[in-house]
């Protein structure tokens, strides 16, 4: 039996992976696989950039409210529940396009992830002491020297995953990203074909800081006043999401509105670049020069993924 085939597109927040998905599955009879870790809550919608359903053109989308903004949803769920989804799309004759920019997501479904030592209390409570008391920063540089990998993609402010990642190196003595590639168990019966976004940088960084100037217009800061209502606990691991606690300490008054809307570009931008420095790490992805939107870029991906999915000489898709 051949393997079937599978699409994933990465690249940096912003740079049109929604658009070429969507063009692509018009293309190809395909349905969109989401692998952003944030987009994954329900009602997180515009800070996370999640395409609304009316523009969604009747494509299937999986993967975008498959959590409530209070439980903590973790790589290894993300992987199982798809790998269970997968099955269901190739038999409808569709094609499985992966889209999103958090590439643990995606590593952990492709090539499996290390699921750890059981939880440790002690640990796990100290550490929590030492964030709520104001030093998370200080155990994010304390990651980062001990596992650069894992600090290089962990969000500053992801308090959860920080301190997992510092328990597993306390617990075992080594860091949780050797971990990773000690323990993988790679996703069977699908060819992967990466495709990767990479537009000029400087105009990403414009089209970020515009893109913030939208989503507040949009109503962001009335979002994040509805979930606080609901009950999403401020702790939350869907308010680790770009720009939210940012939002939060705006409704507390603890910053203006320019400040809000500056250190949220900021963050943005910083963000891409770690997204880029990962990505350029994985091995096997294509790049196309642009932006996903762009109907040079969308020719190119299109001509791309047809000749992916051109039988070889075995029956199965040329790779």
């Amino acid at each position: 039996m051949t393997d079937s085939p599978l699409i994933a597109l990465v690249g940096p927040t912003a740079s049109g992976k929604s658009a070429l998905s969507l063009h692509l599955a018009a293309r190809f009879g395909g349905e969109v696989v989401n692998f952003d870790s944030m987009q994954v809550y329900r009602g997180v919608e515009i800070g996370t950039g999640k395409l609304p359903a009316a523009e969604r053109a009747g494509i299937r989308h999986h993967m975008l409210e498959a959590a409530d903004p209070r439980e903590f949803f973790s790589a290894g769920e993300f992987a199982r529940r798809v790998q269970l989804l997968l099955p269901e799309i190739s038999a409808r004759q569709s094609l499985p396009i992966l889209a999103g920019g958090t590439g643990l997501y995606l590593r952990a479904l492709l090539e499996g992830l290390f699921e750890g030592p059981p939880r440790e209390e002690s640990i796990r409570s100290r550490l929590h002491r030492l964030a709520a008391a104001g030093r998370l920063p200080r155990l994010y540089r304390w990651l980062s020297r001990v596992d650069p990998e894992s600090g290089s993609r962990i969000m500053p402010r992801d308090r959860l995953r920080i301190i997992r990642a510092l328990e597993v190196h306390l617990l075992t003595g080594i860091p949780l990203s050797e971990h990773f590639r000690l323990s993988r168990r790679p996703l069977a019966g699908y060819q992967a074909f990466l495709i990767g976004l990479n537009p000029a940088r400087e105009e990403l960084y414009q089209r970020i800081n515009r893109r913030v100037g939208r989503m507040i217009e949009d109503g962001w800061v009335e979002e994040v006043h509805s979930l606080l209502a609901a009950g999403v606990p401020r702790d939350s691991q869907a308010f680790a999401a770009l720009g939210y606690r940012r939002i939060i300490e705006f409704l507390d008054g603890s910053i203006s509105m320019e400040e809000t809307v500056e250190q949220i570009q900021m963050a943005t931008r910083r963000y891409a670049k770690r997204q880029w420095t990962w990505f350029r790490g994985e091995s096997g992805v294509h790049w196309l020069n642009g932006f996903g939107d762009s109907a040079e870029v969308q020719q190119q991906a299109e001509a791309m993924v047809r000749e992916h999915l051109r039988p070889g000489p075995d029956g199965g898709a040329c790779g």
